[in-house]
């Protein structure tokens, strides 16, 4: 058998997202058996610090607790971490610099499936916590691959906001999707060409159904790009981003 590596999943952020990840590198992963499957490490620590109250609002940093829980999958065998909260990555280059082994981006990984969907120049819409959209994590990452980002207003933001609290808080009601799709709507109504749900929980309430446009799932994609990497360890892995070590 081809050496595989192990799977470290720094999550907690929340506990919803973290079993979404999960599930999605289960059923990303070629198998017929359960030894077919990756070994997958998990530290989900939902006492982080809310991220876009520390980006916004002067809470407390999560950057403790992001680099002890990647020093804990580290220390427990783990080749490589994925971090299922797009928030998180707000934060990424400390924890990168404070573990031995590499980190994947799923912002930049969302963005090269994004380059891959769309023409160049083409506007995607993100959905996202106001803290990711604040800082600009997807503004960087689709201008850096010759795409246009395009963000709620600050009154469609609100609904974002407001369903993506609804799933930290248990609720994957239709309710809680129609607040997002509020936002949907006004992005497509401005152009957009495909969408982003670039929240871990907004995938648990969004459907590619549910919009006119394209709507790409950040998590599927981690989880595609760590099956990926995990599956061969004769792969190169270099820089923690899997997009640059492919054929």
């Amino acid at each position: 058998m081809t050496a595989r590596r192990t799977i470290g999943v720094l999550g907690g952020m929340g506990p919803l997202a973290t079993a979404d990840l999960y599930q999605k590198i289960i059923a990303a992963t070629p198998a017929q058996r359960d030894q077919d499957h990756l070994h997958v490490i998990i530290d989900a620590d939902p006492t982080v610090p809310d991220r876009t109250a520390a980006l916004l609002h002067g809470g407390p940093d999560p950057t403790p607790w992001l680099v002890a829980g990647a020093r804990r999958l580290a220390a427990a065998g783990a080749d490589f971490i994925v971090i299922p909260c797009n928030t998180a990555h707000a934060f990424l280059g400390t924890i990168r610099d404070a573990v031995p082994i590499p980190i994947l981006s799923m912002v930049d990984e969302t963005a090269a499936a994004l380059a891959a969907l769309l023409p160049p120049g083409a506007p995607a819409g993100i959905l996202a916590t106001a803290g990711t959209v604040a800082v600009g994590l997807y503004q960087t990452a689709l201008a850096a691959v010759g795409l246009d980002a395009r963000v709620p207003s600050p009154e469609a933001q609100t609904h974002v906001d407001a369903a993506i609290a609804a799933v930290k808080a248990g609720d994957l009601s239709r309710a809680s999707t129609d607040r997002a799709l509020r936002a949907a709507q006004e992005l497509v109504d401005r152009g957009a060409r495909a969408l982003v749900a670039a929240c871990t929980e907004l995938p648990l309430i969004l459907r590619p159904e549910d919009v006119p446009v394209p709507l790409v799932d950040p998590t599927a994609v981690l989880a595609q790009a760590a099956v990926r990497v995990a599956r061969d360890a004769r792969v190169p892995l270099e820089g923690g981003t899997p997009h640059a070590v492919r054929p």
